[in-house]
């Protein structure tokens, strides 16, 4: 009886260990993704050498996992560059090259990242702008656009989180200028919500804005997600720094708009196409800014207000960094910090002042280049950093990977995993955006599609025409060439000079030959 009793309990034993091992492998491979998106931040952290920036928590998560050094977005501008990473395609593939095309009407059956993810049995949560602003894409979630409650009203719900105020004045002010508009348009960019100061600093706690309120709702959701059984991929999307500059007064005190340096590379780039700049429309909308000229036109803004612009852009930095500070220590404190893989990623660059500019909408490389810092359970060489080249359209494999489930075979992007585990490796030879210029916003009145490539030592753009209706390029129009090392700023166009000749066509012929070519040799 004993034996028996002495076997049973050896079965039991086993079982339960086989159990407990295949219920650990889950967790090992399937750990929670917290994918967070900052609006519009270019590399303005601490983790990327900039000693004017307020921002000790992405710093702190920076020193606990990997910081991409010289990561580039497909596209300037929010919907195609969303577009592109959060299904592993590029924009010509996705056909998704301005803001008001959508990638779910333009192609139906496609998967983005989170559907993706849900068939390996993650549950996937949307707060704030992943995909673009009021294109919450429910189809990719099973928990769509959570908002917190007090945002939810029927006027609100094709309502940006960008604008709102806290001011009363300026709230009934917007309320007037939108029916004006909607009367002339009924369908407008953020529903017409976006009018008002290009800043506000108003003394109240961080959860009076939308940013904050936002992040106690995930909180909430987090605590609720983790009581559960499945994994979870959490899309938490910030709206700041975006225009409006609209931030609680502590975190402009941060700063003394006279220590913070005006732009180095004011001027257009010497020898600069007539139509390499934006318009910036997006800045236009803001009150005292509706007449600004054109960037290649004459307009100086004055140094007051370019100061004013620039101290609000950190203010709205800092007090995202401070919402994730407050995310990330919950986080902690109910348990899942450690078993979750935390992304976070810029949309896109944003020019302060440089090329004689206020916003992002162009091929240089104060639109193009983002911040991308992850951290995830087990990860090898923490507080490493890597100045290889990497794309946003990278995320999506590099996450699969991470998460051990299989990289779709269609990818166009490159999963970064090994560079983590390797950070002084070779890797990719060259980063690919584009941009398409509408003439309503190009100097010439005419529209183009600019291709460019990212090296370590050149930046190489091709301006052709471009056919909206049919999606192809037709004549070359214009090239430009930027020394990446002498130059980092592109300040002079090279392309004409004549001992560069050589650079121009190896250039032109590597553009031609596309991302698979530039792919590290592992993957070619």
């Amino acid at each position: 009886m004993k034996k028996n009793h002495f076997s049973c309990g050896l079965i039991i034993c086993i079982i339960l260990t086989i159990f407990s091992c295949k219920r650990l492998d889950k967790d090992r491979v399937k750990p929670n993704i917290l994918f967070i998106s900052i609006d519009d931040l270019r590399p303005t952290l601490g983790a990327y050498g900039d000693t004017i920036a307020v921002t000790p928590n992405i710093d702190q998560l920076a020193a606990e996992g990997m910081t991409f050094r010289q990561t580039f977005t497909q596209v300037a501008v929010c919907a195609p560059s969303r577009a592109s990473l959060m299904t592993g395609l590029r924009p010509d593939s996705t056909h998704v090259w301005h803001l008001g095309d959508k990638f779910r009407e333009i192609n139906p059956s496609t998967v983005t990242m989170p559907q993706y993810f849900s068939k390996f049995g993650y549950h996937t949560v949307n707060l704030g702008k992943i995909f673009h602003n009021y294109m919450p894409d429910s189809i990719s979630w099973d928990e769509p656009d959570l908002r917190p409650q007090r945002y939810i009203r029927p006027d609100w719900l094709q309502r940006d989180g960008e604008t709102f105020y806290i001011s009363q004045a300026i709230h009934r002010s917007q309320v007037r200028k939108r029916d004006s508009l909607l009367r002339l348009r009924p369908i407008r960019y953020a529903d017409g919500w976006n009018t008002g100061p290009a800043w506000e600093a108003a003394m109240v706690h961080d959860t009076m804005y939308y940013d904050g309120a936002q992040t106690e709702l995930a909180k909430k959701t987090l605590t609720r997600l983790a009581k559960t059984d499945k994994p979870f991929y959490m899309g938490l999307g910030y709206f700041r720094p975006h225009l409006p500059f609209a931030v609680p007064k502590k975190y402009w005190d941060l700063y003394d708009p006279e220590e913070i340096p005006l732009a180095s590379n004011p001027n257009i780039p010497k020898n600069a196409p007539g139509h390499t700049m934006n318009s910036m429309y997006e800045l236009r909308h803001y009150e005292g800014f509706n007449t600004i000229g054109h960037p290649q036109s004459s307009y100086q803004m004055n140094e007051d207000t370019a100061r004013i612009l620039k101290q609000g852009y950190y203010a709205s930095v800092s007090y995202v960094d401070a919402l994730l500070g407050n995310l990330m220590a919950h986080m902690k404190r109910i348990g899942i910090y450690e078993n979750t893989i935390i992304i976070i990623w810029g949309d896109h660059g944003w020019k302060l002042g440089d090329h004689n500019s206020w916003g992002k909408m162009t091929n240089y490389n104060m639109d193009l280049k983002v911040p991308m810092i992850i951290r995830y359970p087990n990860q090898e060489n923490r507080g490493a950093q890597t100045f290889e080249i990497t794309e946003l359209v990278d995320i999506f494999p590099s996450l699969c990977e991470l998460a051990g489930i299989k990289i779709p075979d269609y990818m166009q992007g490159t999963s970064f995993v090994p560079l983590i585990k390797k950070p002084q490796r070779a890797w990719k030879k060259a980063a690919f955006s584009q941009f398409h210029r509408r003439p309503q916003h190009s100097a010439d009145g005419k529209r183009y599609m600019g291709y460019s490539i990212n090296t370590k030592k050149y930046h190489y753009i091709e301006w052709y025409a471009w056919s909206p209706e049919t999606g192809t390029k037709g004549a070359l129009k214009s090239m430009e060439l930027f020394d990446n090392v002498s130059d980092p700023t592109e300040t002079v166009n090279l392309a004409e000079e004549q001992k560069l000749s050589q650079v121009v066509a190896e250039l032109t012929e590597q553009l031609a030959l596309g991302w698979r070519k530039a792919r590290p040799l592992d993957f070619e």
